[in-house]
């Protein structure tokens, strides 16, 4: 793992949408930033990704890591890790990966947990999934 120092921002990378969670500088509480739309055929909104990276200077870069129930990479998993060389290429920022395993579903029951419905909060629910993985990125850290 990358040098334990400054925020750290986390992806979740979905076929229509990238929900975005941030760390404090302390790197103890994760909390959702935001979600990216993605158009079907189209490259990585790496522009937008950029604008948050200017705005909020992470030292490292959480990738959700989609692997199958019996823990292998597909081409879901192959696909995060091309982003994730992408951005690497593109920011110079160290990222790492996180098994997202059960992420979205974690934070669909947490959105119900507090008497909250999650139709027609998809957006909600994809930045609250990339919560959930970087609150497991903080929690492995420590």
């Amino acid at each position: 793992m990358p040098e334990a120092v400054g925020r750290v921002l986390a992806i979740d990378i979905g076929d229509k949408r990238i929900g975005i969670a941030i760390s404090d500088p302390t790197r103890t509480i994760a909390q959702p930033l935001t979600t990216l739309t993605r158009r079907a055929g189209k490259r990585f909104p790496m522009q937008q990704l950029r604008s948050m990276l200017g705005a909020y200077s992470p030292s490292t870069i959480v990738i959700g890591l989609p692997l199958t129930e019996e823990g292998d990479e597909g081409d879901r998993a192959q696909e995060a890790r091309s982003i994730g060389e992408l951005i690497t290429t593109k920011s110079g920022l160290d990222v790492c990966y996180v098994d997202e395993r059960m992420s979205t579903s974690r934070a669909l029951r947490a959105v119900r947990e507090m008497g909250g419905r999650t139709r027609g909060r998809k957006q909600d629910v994809d930045s609250l999934a990339a919560t959930v993985i970087l609150q497991r990125y903080l929690e492995q850290a420590r």
